[in-house]
């Protein structure tokens, strides 16, 4: 084989190993995880945001169901309306009650399930889904929220693996809410108090006062959110152009190397 066609095949192996290993890099963060707007302190609320990135080209993203753990229930899990989607909360009896602004809690969300009513996340796209939640344990540092995620192939991801001290991180890793030290009004820094729609373990004054407050807080944070996000998404697809434009490079090299052996 000639010295030009070796350089020419080489440039081109190794501008496509290059484009292919920038371009993954793009997209080896993007999976479903949990984004907390502002603070989700210990004790007490916080309004996060379930992030979930569509990771095929051929196919889109119809259904996304996310698990609590009941061993560190939740008393009010309330999910913000999203057009297009229709949520339903699920809610499963405790083994030990819970005690909430001094009532007793029988039962505590433990799923909520989002299905497409109109809409999709399509290739190259990601939707959040804002949940407002609490009360916050105080005897954890996080909170291991297990997704499945639904294609309109029928394909299902499940994002349920959990990260072990010291290991690599998982291929499909579940979604973790980091929780920081508790606070001293005990309302966090997204907060949205329980409400009837979740329990009946707040008053009807209670809930109207902290639901102001979530408002406004949720408006700034979710704006914040979204402009955090965007800048992510926005430099993987810088990274991924960067990559093929190198690649096109190599190959242009090799080809002129080997015509100017050819000559």
């Amino acid at each position: 084989m000639s010295v030009s066609r070796i350089s020419t095949r080489a440039a081109l192996a190794g501008g496509i190993a290059l484009s292919s290993v920038v371009l993954l890099s793009g997209t080896a963060f993007a999976h479903v995880s949990v984004q907390p707007q502002g603070e989700a302190a210990k004790g007490g609320y916080a309004t996060v945001n379930i992030k979930v990135p569509n990771e095929r080209d051929n196919a889109s993203t119809v259904k996304l169901e996310v698990s609590f753990p009941l061993d560190h229930p939740l008393a009010s899990v309330m999910p913000q309306p999203v057009p297009g989607w229709k949520a339903e909360v699920t809610k499963s009896k405790l083994d030990k009650p819970l005690e909430l602004h001094g009532r007793k809690i029988n039962e505590a969300v433990s799923k909520v399930t989002w299905t497409a009513d109109g809409s999709k996340i399509g290739p190259g796209q990601f939707q959040q889904f804002p949940l407002s939640l609490g009360q916050l344990p105080e005897d954890v540092d996080q909170l291991v929220l297990k997704a499945v995620q639904t294609y309109d192939n029928k394909e299902v991801v499940r994002w349920i693996e959990e990260q072990k001290e010291g290991a690599e991180e998982p291929q499909n890793p579940a979604p973790v809410l980091k929780l920081s030290a508790a606070s001293d009004d005990h309302h966090g820094g997204g907060g949205a108090a329980p409400s009837a729609t979740a329990s009946a373990s707040a008053s009807t004054g209670e809930k109207d006062g902290h639901d102001d407050k979530a408002g406004d807080h949720e408006e700034k944070a979710a704006a914040e959110s979204s402009a955090s996000s965007s800048s992510s998404d926005t430099t993987a697809r810088v990274l991924g152009v960067v990559g093929i434009l190198i690649g096109v490079a190599g190959v242009a090299f090799g080809v002129f190397a080997g015509r100017r052996r050819s000559a």
